[in-house]
């Protein structure tokens, strides 16, 4: 199934056939990855994480944590692997990798369909995800999306943001022609019948800026504060948590070690991405760390906090357009309590 997640990396990272063949990271025992060399193996607690989509600078923290011996150094063996047809949240949930990235829309609805998942930080303090279109479209905020084709993956929930912020201007989303734009390229898309998709513009936006493409953006934020949600999370399993609390806050640690690093040293954290991942495109990757270094965190107090009233906002907005029925448990949903204290 496509997801925006894949539009954040389409153009230059693996396509998703690719991701499911499992594109080399490296998987020896004495690859950055596992965070540990064989000698040391032993002595390690071994455990998995698995990511969203293909590797990206979403990852990059992860990634340094192993390298630099962030994980090892307290006491465990991490081992990267990219997510199954059936997604990272499934694996998660199974108990088939101990964590996950995932993202706050695919949380909730898990958690409604009673799987115990439990967001452990937030990668990027802020939604930074919009609808992207060529500049001659001109479509700069929602009413112009009038009129104009939208290319999506086809979940309920692209017609109900979209409506949201049109009609928040007046506009009706029903003047929107919706088709699925299935794994296409986003820059290919765009050059055929598709006026507009939904993109990540640490990825895609910064990849038309290097291609000279002049893009506009319309940020979800901007126009219902609801969706200013958290995307990506790391997350784990409720029972994750009650059978092994300390290496939770071992995991949660060390990566949030990496993520500061990353935000610290962009260029450095970059070429440690790379070098694990050397098929991406270098130049996408650099810049695209630059631009995040400065999102990671961003306003929050540290890297990884969550507030409760983005987790409360998101749901309600979903059970205000009727694709969530449930009323859940909000302070299950995520936690603060692994995170490093400041």
């Amino acid at each position: 199934m496509k997801s925006k997640y894949g539009k954040f990396g389409k153009a230059s990272l693996l396509s998703l056939t690719a991701l499911l063949l499992a594109a080399g990271c490296g998987n020896n025992a004495e690859s950055n990855e596992g965070g540990a060399s064989s000698s040391a193996s032993k002595e390690l607690e071994e455990v998995k994480v698995v990511l969203d989509w293909t590797p990206n600078t979403n990852h990059t923290g992860l990634y340094v944590a192993a390298a630099q011996g962030f994980w090892e150094k307290r006491g465990l063996k991490v081992e990267i692997v990219q997510p199954p047809e059936s997604g990272a949240d499934a694996m998660v949930a199974s108990g088939a990798a101990d964590f996950g990235v995932g993202a706050q829309e695919g949380l909730t609805l898990a958690r409604e369909q009673d799987m115990p998942l439990v967001s452990l930080a937030a990668i990027i303090q802020h939604n930074t995800s919009g609808f992207a279109s060529p500049a001659e479209k001109g479509i700069k905020e929602p009413k112009d999306f009038e009129g104009h084709t939208y290319g999506g993956w086809g979940s309920p929930a692209e017609e109900a943001v979209i409506g949201s912020m049109m009609k928040n201007q007046g506009a009706d989303v029903s003047k929107v022609k919706f088709v699925n734009a299935g794994t296409a390229d986003f820059f290919t898309a765009i050059t055929k019948d598709i006026d507009f998709e939904w993109i990540f513009q640490a990825w895609t936006g910064i990849e038309a800026e290097q291609r000279g493409i002049k893009l506009n953006m319309v940020y979800l934020s901007d126009f219902d504060k609801r969706l200013d949600y958290y995307t990506p999370i790391l997350e784990t399993s409720e029972k994750m948590i009650a059978d092994k609390p300390d290496v939770v806050r071992a995991f949660v640690e060390g990566a949030s070690e990496g993520y500061e690093y990353a935000i610290e040293h962009p260029a450095e954290s970059a070429d440690i991405l790379l070098k694990a991942v050397p098929d991406l495109n270098a130049e996408l990757v650099k810049a695209s760390q630059e631009w995040l270094a400065g999102k990671y965190q961003d306003d929050a107090p540290r890297w990884g906090e969550q507030k409760r009233e983005v987790w409360s906002g998101y749901a309600e907005f979903l059970k205000e357009h009727g694709l969530l029925k449930a009323d859940l448990d909000y302070d299950a949903m995520f936690t603060n309590d692994f995170l490093p204290q400041k």
